[in-house]
């Protein structure tokens, strides 16, 4: 009687839990995840071995494992993972006659 009337927040939680039990994970909102864990190391363990391999040959290799995905899906995998598809800049060349041009055009 007295937990129906004056509720705090504590006493919610303890009657919720004497009403429902809930001793496994609930269901959370949202679509399911696509791929699971053992597809997601199996993608990061391909893109270690070979770092020039494609999101297309990945979504391939997905598909063969039995678990199709989408290209950006497995992009956000692999920046989960710590993984970038990003290209080294290009380092100039520095010759003598580079450097006296760099030098000339820095003196003006």
């Amino acid at each position: 009687q007295f937990l129906q009337h004056c509720r705090s927040r504590k006493a919610s939680i303890i009657l919720q839990w004497k009403i429902f039990r809930p001793n496994r994970t609930l269901h959370r909102a949202g679509l399911p995840a696509t791929l699971s864990n053992q597809g997601r190391r199996a993608l990061v363990r391909k893109v270690t071995k070979n770092p020039m391999v494609t999101l297309t040959e990945l979504q391939n290799s997905s598909v063969e494992m039995g678990e199709p995905s989408r290209r950006t899906t497995i992009s956000a995998v692999l920046h989960q993972s710590g993984l970038y598809g990003r290209v080294a800049r290009r380092k100039p060349l520095v010759s003598k006659s580079h450097m006296t041009a760099h030098l000339e055009f820095a003196k003006q």
